[in-house]
Parts: structure tokens; sequence; C-alpha cells
């Protein structure tokens, strides 16, 4: 994860200090005292280098890219903050300065002011993120209404969750998982739906979470797509181990008793009347995330009512907007970003689908802001359960 841009996160460690050192510590420290205050940007430097070189995505034992995490949250990003605050606040200075008629009296730097607010803010957001919101779950309940829904559905119920990424949820944090599967299982649902990225990177961290997993139930069962993570796209290619892992992955989801669409579909009936679950495999951009959803294949040829499960939902306006044959299409993926403010995340900024509801003409999109991640932080983007009451215009 750090291989892939380690000069990024080098520069956030190291040009904080050099802008304190130039504008403080070489003016009132002597040398021992600048170098003890280099001493945890240092450790980091060390730290990145040892991570650089690390061969796969995450380390085996993941607790030592978390605490890396963590550090740079405490120490690096609350020092940039300061750093920027600091720096606007001496150029305002300058520039009251020189509307001043008496410009050798020096100017306040307040950025400095705000620079430790900041911080502040900053060390509260990493704290509670970490410890606090990322055990948070919510259960939250939505209805959707469709003309195209056969009367014989009306007031079926879907529970939907994304983005388990269990390998997160072990050891400690195993109660988690327990948690949402006792939870989901309470609310005697007509069909769970899984949209993918079960694993952080390898199958295996599915092994001692099989019997658990596997205890979902629902009347007419549990269905499945996978996700970006689990094609283990985050791994080395070494030989054929990407497709031999990614067949682990499909082995184990089978093995459990989930009904795993891989650009397929199948029927639910009800009273002489069906809808159509359909699921595609991960469509993403082709390039960062696999690109390998076939609506034609998914869907097929049925007709009527369809529900469409797909990680990606970049795929919607992509394939299932212009494809027109699904009414409702579920997604996960982006985790609401794991941070909010208010209810507003930087993703907006984006412009794209990236938490709740949207709609085009009569196909509507539901993204959900996930269970896991692959970091254990959430601040604002609360982990969820979904529970989707479907209703037919009668």
């Amino acid at each position: 994860m750090i291989a892939r841009a380690p000069y990024l996160f080098l520069l956030l460690i190291m040009v904080p200090d050099l802008y304190f050192d130039l504008h403080y510590w070489r003016h009132k420290f002597p040398l021992a005292k600048r170098l003890l205050y280099w001493l945890p940007s240092a450790i980091l430097i060390a730290y990145t280098l040892k991570l650089t070189y690390e061969p796969e995505f995450i380390p085996a034992n993941p607790n030592i890219l978390y605490i890396y995490l963590l550090l740079l949250g405490l120490v690096s990003v609350p020092k940039l903050a300061f750093m920027l605050c600091s720096i606007t606040g001496l150029v305002a200075s300058k520039l009251v300065r020189l509307f001043k008629r008496n410009k050798h009296r020096k100017s306040k730097n307040y950025g400095n002011l705000v620079g430790a607010i900041a911080t502040v803010l900053i060390w509260y957001v990493v704290l509670y993120g970490a410890f606090i919101g990322f055990q948070k779950l919510e259960v939250n309940h939505h209805t959707y209404t469709s003309p195209d829904l056969p009367k014989a559905f009306d007031g079926y119920k879907i529970v939907l969750f994304s983005d388990a990424h269990v390998g997160t949820m072990t050891g400690k944090k195993q109660w988690m998982l327990e948690r949402a599967v006792n939870t989901m299982n309470a609310q005697e649902a007509d069909m769970i739906v899984f949209t993918g990225d079960l694993q952080n990177v390898k199958p295996k961290e599915l092994v001692e979470q099989k019997e658990l997993l596997s205890s979902l139930k629902a009347k007419d069962g549990v269905y499945s797509v996978l996700g970006n993570h689990d094609y283990d796209k985050y791994m080395h290619p070494v030989d054929n181990r990407e497709v031999q892992q990614c067949k682990e992955t499909i082995n184990m989801e089978k093995r459990m008793g989930w009904n795993l669409l891989l650009n397929e579909h199948r029927t639910i009936r009800r009273g002489g009347q069906s809808i159509t679950i359909a699921g595609m495999e991960n469509d993403g951009d082709g390039k960062r995330f696999p690109q390998r959803g076939n609506i034609n294949k998914a869907i097929g040829k049925e007709k009527g009512f369809v529900l469409m499960l797909e990680h990606d939902p970049d795929s919607w306006r992509r394939k299932i907007i212009p494809d027109g044959r699904a009414q409702l299409t579920l997604s996960g993926h982006t985790h609401a970003m794991q941070f909010s403010v208010l209810g507003w995340s930087p993703m907006q900024l984006l412009g794209k689908e990236w938490n709740g509801w949207y709609k085009e003409g009569e196909q509507s999109l539901f993204v959900t802001a996930g269970l896991g991640a692959l970091i254990p932080f959430r601040f604002g983007s609360t982990a969820e359960i979904v529970v989707i009451e479907l209703r037919a215009n009668i």
C-alpha cells in the first residue's frame, strides 16, 4: 500500500519539519534539541521505508500498517495542517504591514493560533475515528416503491450489507462481525444481499470467519457479488497466484451457502409471480479496479422487475442506465469515504454516486456506506446494515 506512493508519504513527514526547523527551531534551540524534535519524523521515515519494501499490499500482520497510519494521523498530518495555517497567517500578516502606517511594527501571525486549533481537532478526529467511530453500527431502514414490482412482492424485505473486509474484524474485533451477523439475522429478511469486498487481500482471511458467515439466514437465501478486493488485485502477481486466489474466494463463498452471482441471475418466485436478481462482476475503471461486468450475461433474456447487484456504483451510469432493464441497483465500494461532517463528505466534490439514493428516470441506485474497511477508521460515515422494503404501486 505504502509502496504505491512512498514519496508522497515521505514528503508528508519531512516538509513540515523542514518548515519548523527553518522558521522556528534553528533560531531558538541548540542542535541537540533540534535533532530531538526531528526524532518522531525520523522514526516515521524509517517506518515508511520499511513498508515501502513490504512484498504485499499490506503486511501479514496488518497492525503494523494500522499503527503507522495512526502515527501519521497524530504526528505528521497535524504538523502539515499547522504549517499551512502558519504560512497563510505569515502571508496575511505581511500584507497587513504593507497597509499599516507603522510598517516596522510586527503583525501577529494568527495562523499559528488557527493551526493549534486545527491540530487539536485532527487529534480528536483521528482518535475518535480509530477507537470509537469504527466500532459503531447503524441499522438503516428504507422503502423502495416501483410500478414494475409484482404485487406478490409488496412488502418484500431485503437486507443489504457490503465491504465487510473481514480481515480487519479478527482477534479483539471479532465481536463486530458477530454483532453484524446477529443483527442481520434478527431482521428476518426475505433475502440478504452482499455487494462485494468480503476480504482485504487474501482468501485465507475468510477461513476463520466461514462458520460465522455461513450462519446468515434469509427465506430466499444470501446473494452476493465480488468486489475489487475479492479479485486480489492488491497482491503482487507471481505465476498464476491471483487467478488461483480468486478461485479460492469464489469457492469459499459457495461453501458458505451463498449464491455468488458472476455475471449471472436467479429468479425469485412468489405466488405465481417473479422478480430477477442479477449480479455483475466488479465493473470499475479497468485500471485501478477490475472491469469485468457483463450486463447482458448478468440479466440474460429476463423481463420484468430486475434487482441488480454491482459492487462499484460507477457502473450504474456507464452500463446499467444505458441498458435500461434494472429498476433497482444496490452497490457499495465507496465506504462513504469513512469520513463526513454533518452529512457532508469531500467525496461529494467528485460529483459521483457515493452514498444513499440516486434516481434517473425509472431506474434507482442505492449506495451503502458499508460494514467494515481495510483501514479501521470511520468518522461520521458510520458502518451500516441496510433494510430495504419493496413496495408495489397497488
